[in-house]
């Protein structure tokens, strides 16, 4: 059991509400200027010397500030995704403050801790799928009208930096940070709100890749594709929609039907709470076993900027 941390949370949205059950005795405070029951209306309210780490899960203006002002303290940070910074200058920033406080910064993408996200990254490790070929990523909700009802949620790329970061980030996850992908959009659509709701990208790289996300899924639906030289892999559906299921399928060769085994989960999302414990985790290990902050962060704001200048909107 990871030892006690005493973290507080910035944003009591939906997001900052998930992780105040999860943290459980660990939540010393919550900061949000509207929340009505919140603790505390902002950063100066709070006495830094109570705590040890916090979660950041604000509107992404308010991040940078509020991020520089945490780690320069000597706070461990969990951040929502996306961290956008603008440039290069602003993440090594961070990252030099971090490192000079010794605090971790880590951007949350629980999808890292899906089941099924870990069996397929460790079977292209352990290199039984062969030379991999494709892979066709999609990920959609139904959250379009929601979108449209809320003014600082329809603008700009919408599902782009939305749904498309956990996207690329999956790709770092089960490729490391060494494979390089060559981006063109294939499609931006507007079908529901002012911004986009539904875009797909195509990858050129090794793998090839194909990327879409959508919010005009009406059942909210994740699926994987892999093909590979001796056999293929796929996802359908997450923990929190489940049931999920891992397919693995070994090629017959000359041709005929692949040899085929499926593992199905029907169970509570897991993610929340591995990652917060691996969070912790990071924040009581030695700075030098640490990763590198910001890393993925930067290539993933670059590569959408390079997306979203394709579609001619802002990122």
């Amino acid at each position: 059991m990871s030892a006690p941390l005493r973290l507080a949370i910035f944003g009591l949205g939906v997001q900052g509400r998930k992780r105040a059950r999860i943290a459980g005795a660990d939540l010393a405070a919550t900061i949000d200027p509207v929340a009505s029951d919140a603790d505390l209306r902002a950063i100066e309210d709070l006495d830094l010397d109570l705590i040890d780490a916090a979660a950041v899960c604000t509107p992404d203006h308010a991040k940078p500030e509020l991020l520089q002002s945490l780690l320069a303290a000597g706070k461990h940070v969990l951040v929502e995704k996306p961290l956008m910074l603008g440039e290069d200058a602003a993440y090594q920033a961070l990252a030099r403050t971090a490192k000079a406080t010794d605090a971790v910064l880590y951007t949350a993408y629980n999808h890292r801790f899906e089941p099924h996200f870990i069996r397929m990254r460790d079977l292209l490790a352990s290199g039984a799928l062969g030379q991999v070929y494709s892979l066709r990523l999609f990920y959609g909700n139904g959250t379009a009208r929601l979108v449209a009802d809320s003014p600082w949620r329809d603008r700009n790329s919408g599902v782009l930096p939305d749904l498309g970061s956990h996207l690329l980030d999956t790709l770092r996850f089960w490729f490391g940070d060494e494979a390089r992908w060559d981006f063109k959009l294939v499609r931006a659509s507007s079908f529901e709100t002012k911004a986009f709701d539904n875009v797909v990208l195509a990858g050129a790289g090794a793998p090839d890749v194909e990327l879409e996300m959508s919010l005009i899924s009406w059942r909210n639906d994740f699926s994987a594709d892999v093909f590979a030289d001796k056999g293929s892999a796929h996802i359908r559906s997450l923990c929190k929609w489940g049931p999920s299921s891992f397919i693995h399928r070994t090629r017959i060769l000359p041709s005929g039907r692949p040899t085929e085994t499926e593992v199905t989960l029907t169970q509570e999302d897991p993610t929340w709470s591995l990652e917060y414990a691996h969070f912790k985790d990071l924040c009581h290990s030695l700075s030098e076993n640490r990763p590198e902050p910001l890393v993925d962060d930067l290539w993933i704001e670059r590569e959408l900027a390079n997306i979203s200048g394709q579609a001619g909107t802002p990122l």
